[in-house]
């Protein structure tokens, strides 16, 4: 097939969605299918292998810009270009600074309404690409003298055309007015943006999404949960809804044997004698859970035998300093600050050695989480898990059978769930070894990008072939 694939840059932060983005177009490029990987807002930051084109639409300053003064709106695109550049981009990226809700209310409401946004001079931007690079399907490409393709036309149309979330579902008819192809739409977290902005931005975005589902083809959510929570919470038709379950590239997961190397078991085994390690990769946000999974932590070392030690990495945004410094401040004052570590925003190296690292992960999130790409990764090295009952996280266990769930927000029984862990080893060790191979089984990248073709076929033209 071939693909044009949109995916949300995130600036400095290693982002869900841009990896599982990245690493379903790098499988399907593997695969021998044609796809384009186009980002938007800023280049992508993976720690794989980066597969996305090195052109950028909806440059991040431009959004910026366009959104506080009407001069930026009516500038010339070729002046556009100084700050629509991939370095202009990369290093306003590494700038990292608190985020506003009034802003990135008034901003997602513009870029929902397309044109009539105070960005629509960007959409003219990229259906100018689009129809050069990707043309009408109905456009018949320039033809030499001897009858084949001239040098200099246009390529072909892609067979579809997908959007990375509903947030950017204000651009599905400019493109497909551009290009005459189908429309899909990834589901993979945006709720939450949604629910966290203020009044009258979260309703006038809901609106506004809801009046453009038309313009959408068809929906791939990232796990059955969120399928089901999408079709109620936006109203998008059954029939239009499919399920492309995450999956991640199990390269470099190999966990550790007894010996310190890597050996063919699945699971890492560790002395009885060592340091109980609970584990949290993820980002360092409130809705992530951290102050629960501190709680619980406490709850531990004052009301159990429990040894060990609390380790912690992930991103942490300016505007959650204080959070991390909250949580720190609660441990310090319980006396456990020593037993608690804060190691960072990891590359993919370090990722994997953390993980193997632990004896178990968890993530106790205050949401209903719909992916979940930590508890993925910590049982591909064979770390257990123990989690919430919410979310995406009950349909992951069941197919894994990697952890334990607990009841949600309950700090006291994910603390017996974790002590469970530290009391029977071998449940522990048999839990990991389950979780290894469910991953395995179920969740690996090439799955993920056998079912997401299987959905675009069936959404695109007749036309299509492999």
């Amino acid at each position: 097939m071939k693909i044009l694939a949109f995916t949300a840059g995130a600036a400095s932060m290693y982002c869900g969605s841009c990896l599982r983005d990245n690493a379903l177009a790098a499988e399907l490029k593997r695969q021998g299918h044609d796809v384009i990987l186009l980002p938007i807002y800023t280049p992508t930051l993976t720690d794989e292998v980066n597969v996305s084109d090195a052109h950028v639409v909806f440059g991040g300053i431009s959004v910026y810009l366009e959104q506080h003064s009407w001069f930026f709106r009516k500038t010339p695109w070729l002046l556009d270009r100084l700050w629509d550049s991939r370095w202009a981009l990369k290093l306003a990226s590494r700038s990292s600074i608190p985020v506003n809700p009034r802003l990135l209310g008034e901003m997602t409401v513009s870029m929902l309404r397309a044109e009539e946004g105070f960005q629509g001079k960007e959409i003219g931007k990229l259906t100018a690409w689009l129809r050069s690079h990707a043309p009408h399907a109905e456009t018949q490409p320039s033809l030499d003298r001897e009858g084949a393709v001239a040098a200099d036309a246009p390529e072909t149309p892609p067979d579809i055309v997908t959007l990375p979330n509903s947030l950017l579902i204000g651009l599905a008819r400019p493109i497909r007015e551009a290009v005459n192809r189908p429309v899909c739409c990834t589901l993979q977290g945006e709720d939450l943006f949604l629910s966290q902005l203020p009044e009258p931005y979260r309703t006038q975005s809901l609106e506004l999404i809801r009046a453009n589902l038309d313009h959408v083809d068809g929906f791939v959510a990232v796990s059955e949960f969120y399928a089901g929570y999408m079709c109620r919470y936006l109203g998008i038709p059954e029939r239009k809804m499919h399920v492309a379950r995450l999956g991640i590239n199990l390269e470099g997961y190999e966990p550790r044997d007894q010996s310190g190397g890597t050996g063919d078991s699945p699971v890492r085994v560790r002395e009885s004698g060592d340091s109980f390690r609970i584990g949290y990769f993820a980002r360092v946000a409130p809705e992530k859970g951290l102050h629960v999974l501190a709680e619980a932590y406490i709850h531990l070392r004052r009301h159990t035998e429990f040894c060990g030690a609390l380790e912690v990495a992930g991103y942490l945004a300016p505007e959650h300093r204080g959070y991390l410094r909250g949580v720190e401040r609660t441990l310090k004052d319980a006396g456990f600050a020593s037993e608690f570590h804060y190691r960072g925003v990891l590359d993919r190296v370090q990722k994997l050695e953390f993980l193997r690292g632990l004896d178990v992960l968890s993530v106790p999130g205050t949401y209903d989480e719909p992916k979940g790409l930590f508890l993925l990764e910590a049982m591909a090295s064979g770390v257990p898990v123990v989690q919430p009952r919410r979310g995406a996280f009950p349909e992951m266990l069941r197919r894994t059978g990697g952890g334990i769930l607990v009841e949600p927000g309950d700090p006291a029984a994910l603390a017996e769930g974790i002590l469970t862990l530290w009391k029977d080893r071998d449940l522990a060790r048999d839990l990991g070894r389950r979780g290894a191979q469910g991953v395995r089984e179920h969740y690996s990248v090439a799955q993920m990008a056998t079912r997401v073709l299987e959905v675009y076929r069936g959404i695109a033209s007749p036309r299509v072939h492999a």
